[in-house]
């Protein structure tokens, strides 16, 4: 009787096995229109977040937001990431490293000097308005304008262009951040 209940338990067993193995894994990768806009979206948001953060509680609490904000839209713990921020210079143009990527965002790092911190300048609106949208699977790569309207009510518009891939967990990140002032013919 215990061989019989055995061998039922792992006919049981076994079977349910089979059963699972053979319902398929889907992994899906791809990004489409939406996700890349609600990136650029929330990347907007948390640009407004920190410049509030930082006007209510100050320079740490910005800080502490922004390392939040950087470690969960940019890919930096998938590598460098292609980072060209606004209102940077020779040596220091570009910022591969999470590190970088915080100075420019909030100043405070002896390392870069010449950040003012690009988060903290009285933002009150940010409104990406796209001119393209290059989709390719998972990867995505948005250009367009973003404009920023600080508390006094003065737009200052520039070009970008974000690239974006996800991560193992499924989630979207930047992985390419291309920034620039329009140009001014003299």
């Amino acid at each position: 009787m215990k061989i019989r209940l055995l061998a039922a338990t792992a006919v049981v067993a076994f079977t349910s096995s089979l059963a699972i193995a053979s319902e398929a894994v889907v992994v899906n990768q791809a990004i489409n229109e939406t996700q890349a806009i609600e990136a650029q979206e929330a990347w907007c948001s948390a640009l407004i977040n920190i410049n509030s953060t930082y006007e209510k509680d100050g320079q740490a609490a910005a800080k502490a937001l922004a390392e939040k904000v950087i470690d969960g839209a940019y890919a930096y713990q998938m590598g460098a990431v292609l980072f060209k921020p606004t209102l940077t210079v020779n040596p220091q143009t570009f910022r591969t490293t999470r590190a970088g990527a915080l100075s420019y965002f909030v100043g405070g790092d002896p390392s870069f000097s010449k950040d003012t911190g690009f988060a903290l300048k009285g933002w009150k609106k940010c409104e990406p308005e796209n001119v393209a949208i290059f989709i390719d699977g998972n990867s995505a790569i948005t250009m367009g304008k973003v404009h920023f309207t600080d508390k006094a009510g003065k737009v200052t518009t520039v070009d970008k262009t974000w690239g974006f891939v996800k991560d193992d967990a499924g989630q979207l990140r930047i992985n390419l951040h291309h920034s620039s002032l329009e140009y001014q013919p003299k």
